[in-house]
């Protein structure tokens, strides 16, 4: 069980105060801001000491100037909705239009910029976040709760659960960016990752889905055996060229929820990084949008220096009826579970 202590991390620009809770179990630690649910450093032990694996920010103030959403929780729908708008229940619903012609992560002000309200249970940090209906366009008042705990052999688990008073729109997930060299490493060098998934969702030059499932077989995203990084972010694709490298959809699951399921495994700097969940899709991006974003302890992240694991259902899913869907009905339970589990090779 998790040891956690709590220290006020800052306010925000708004008068809001914002804590920070360590989590320690074994040789492993995690902290976790209650701005945005940011997972803001995860700590795993080396022969050279204690490394942290993901990137964040070193003040409150950098987190609320940067846009690439370090760490946080997003919602109310992660990644990207087409067009900025939906129907549900024969009602059209307008979005912002924060990416392009999408609404990506939940809007301008989506879940990455709310205080949580924070609490320990039985060692682990429960946080909690109520959206008001109407909240960024979305129908329905949402009462959003994510638990973080932490083994003392380094497995980081988060469970989301979610419920609405009106049918509404509900896809959570975690947007840490990990570097298994150091958040500091600024390079994807040595990296080895395999995803085990036989497609991704094909997207157009918007990043919003197009419909299609492409298969993997012959191309940059065959990850079902460990592959190269950067090797593979080198080669010629028009998928590739049109992320600017990964940032896509692999295809785990057909159905909303699945049993708890190895979706990924990352190598790199002696340790290696294993993501299982529930969920029917895990975006993989390669951090090609960081700019020499400021982080902790004075480093700067550039583009590729990263990578994050996006646990979560298929983007832009209620435009495609033959994805998973992404509709949560009034009175039901929202719920899946994500482990991000780190080990010594």
């Amino acid at each position: 069980m998790a040891q956690l202590t709590k220290t006020r991390f800052g306010i925000t620009a708004d008068g809001r105060a914002v804590d920070a809770w360590t989590l320690q179990a074994g040789d492993y630690t995690a902290q976790v801001l209650t701005y945005g649910g940011i997972l803001r450093s995860f700590t795993a032990p080396t022969p050279d000491g204690a490394r942290d694996i993901v990137l964040g920010c070193q003040t409150l103030a950098d987190y609320e100037a940067q846009d690439k959403y370090l760490g946080a929780l997003v919602g109310r729908v992660a990644n990207r909705i087409g067009g900025a708008a939906f129907s549900l229940g024969g009602r059209r619903y307008p979005l912002a239009a924060n990416s392009g012609p999408n609404c990506l992560h939940g809007g301008v002000c989506g879940f990455d910029r709310a205080v949580w309200q924070a609490h320990q249970w039985d060692g682990a940090l429960v946080l909690t976040h109520t959206s008001p209906d109407g909240d960024e366009g979305f129908p329905g008042t949402l009462r959003v709760q994510v638990t973080y705990s932490l083994t003392d052999d380094g497995a980081l688990m988060l469970d989301y659960q979610a419920q609405s008073d009106a049918d509404t729109l509900c896809n959570l997930t975690n947007h840490s960016y990990f570097n298994l060299l150091g958040h500091n490493a600024n390079t994807l060098s040595g990296h080895l990752a395999a995803i085990f998934a036989n497609a991704i969702t094909q997207t157009d030059q918007n990043s919003t889905p197009t419909g299609v499932l492409l298969p993997v077989d012959g191309t940059p995203f065959d990850l079902r055996s460990p592959q190269d990084l950067l090797e593979r972010l080198s080669m010629d694709h028009p998928q590739l060229t049109l992320g600017n490298g990964y940032d896509h959809n692999f295809v785990l699951n057909a159905a909303p929820v699945a049993p708890l399921t190895l979706a990924a495994r990352v190598t790199g700097g002696g340790l290696m990084l294993e993501c299982l969940t529930t969920q029917p899709g895990l975006q993989f991006y390669t951090a090609n949008y960081l700019d020499g974003t400021p982080g902790k302890e004075g480093a700067r992240y550039g583009p590729q220096s990263a990578f994050c694991l996006e646990t979560q259902n298929w983007p832009d899913a209620i435009h495609h009826a033959h994805f998973p869907s992404p509709v949560l009905r009034k009175g039901e339970v929202y719920q899946h579970r994500t482990v991000y589990r780190v080990t010594s090779v």
